[in-house]
């Protein structure tokens, strides 16, 4: 059964933070409940000298997908790594992670995906996992392309690099070619168009490059069909809801304010990792 299309949104028009680093808003912090487990997604350019020195997070995970370029990451364990073009990387940030993104040298295009963490796993220790799209299985058709990162399609599964499950999947289609892909019911779903245009399910739905399809869980619809008009690439996210307040102020994210506020006495004072 095809899963509706509930809504189509424009993601935020690019914007230029520093001369070296455009970056815009894909999908927008703050309306949490409608967006979970889903926190926000940011699409960046950026290259030397600009990045993103040492920070901290907690309570929250990152999933980096780098579409072209490359970025450079060190973390406050030593872990240390650098992702390429088709690469991703899981970071549980939990009870406290201080890490730097830099762009290599040529620049970096990428999006970061910031996934929410249940109450009972946002004080878990800190990890990270650099997963390499050469060595992710892909499911190959007439003129389509699907790289399972997480998840299950068509047989083939990857294991979650994330603390909380969730499907990622990178989706490319030449003008013409359809495809169908394997979405859970009980999970919600986003669709990112990086490039063309495709239409959606039995009601064909136009999504557009720079916009966003939203799914939500259904009862027992567990698939959509993605036919392309242009030649089209897209980024599939998908994840259980997580039935829990969010309280939310820079970098942390855990479920109340009193919370947040441990998080900044705990990195003012040096006890944050």
């Amino acid at each position: 059964m095809e899963r509706p299309v509930r809504r189509i949104e424009p993601a935020q028009p690019p914007g230029r933070s520093a001369p070296t680093h455009a970056n815009r808003m894909v999908v927008a912090p703050g309306d949490f409940a409608d967006h979970s487990p889903f926190l926000m997604l940011a699409e960046d350019w950026f290259a030397p000298p600009a990045g993103f020195p040492t920070h901290p997070h907690r309570g929250m995970e990152t999933v980096t997908i780098v579409l072209e370029g490359s970025i450079e990451h060190r973390d406050h364990t030593g872990a240390h790594g650098l992702i390429g073009e088709g690469d991703v990387q899981w970071m549980t940030a939990g009870k406290g992670v201080l890490h730097s993104e830099m762009p290599g040298p040529q620049g970096v295009h990428s999006l970061q995906l910031w996934l929410n963490l249940p109450a009972d796993r946002k004080m878990s220790p800190a990890r990270y996992a650099d997963q390499r799209g050469v060595d992710t299985p892909a499911i190959t058709g007439d003129g389509s392309e699907i790289r399972v990162y997480a998840g299950e399609q068509g047989g083939i599964s990857s294991p979650h690099g994330s603390s909380y499950p969730m499907g990622l999947f990178a989706l490319k289609l030449e003008a013409g070619a359809s495809t169908r892909l394997q979405l859970p019911a009980d999970e919600r779903v986003f669709i990112y168009a990086v490039e063309g245009s495709a239409r959606l399910g039995a009601g064909s739905v136009l999504l557009q490059a720079g916009h966003v399809a939203w799914l939500d869980p259904t009862d027992g619809a567990d698939a959509l069909t993605v036919s392309g008009e242009a030649p089209f690439r897209a980024v599939v996210f998908s994840g259980r809801p997580i039935d829990e307040p969010v309280a939310a102020y820079g970098p942390f994210v855990m479920n109340t304010r009193e919370e947040i506020e441990q998080a900044f006495a705990d990195y003012r004072s040096g006890a944050f990792v």
